[in-house]
């Protein structure tokens, strides 16, 4: 798949990033390369293979799943620059 430079102007500005115009075509070929690599991909064969989440076997370490109050407002509030009646205090931004 080839990627023009109208293309790249256009992925740039979805992306929000500037470019200028006479770095758009090094930026279309380099979305053509990635492209290409990932149609690369797209031909291996996967058939059967288990999906992994680290090249070494080892299980993904789980803790129960237990609904608590944290019990730690004193430690999150001890950093607070401003706490009052166990809140965070803020300035008023409304009038």
């Amino acid at each position: 798949m080839s990627i023009d430079v109208d293309t790249a102007r256009r992925v740039a500005k979805l992306a929000r990033i500037k470019v200028e115009d006479e770095a758009l075509p090094a930026l279309a070929a380099e979305f053509s390369s990635i492209l290409g690599f990932i149609e690369q991909l797209n031909e291996v064969d996967v058939e059967g293979v288990e999906p992994m989440t680290s090249v070494t076997p080892m299980r993904l370490k789980r803790r129960d799943d237990v609904v608590t109050d944290g019990n730690q407002q004193a430690a999150v509030l001890k950093n607070a620059p401003d706490a009052r009646e166990g809140f965070f205090a803020v300035p008023k931004v409304v009038e």
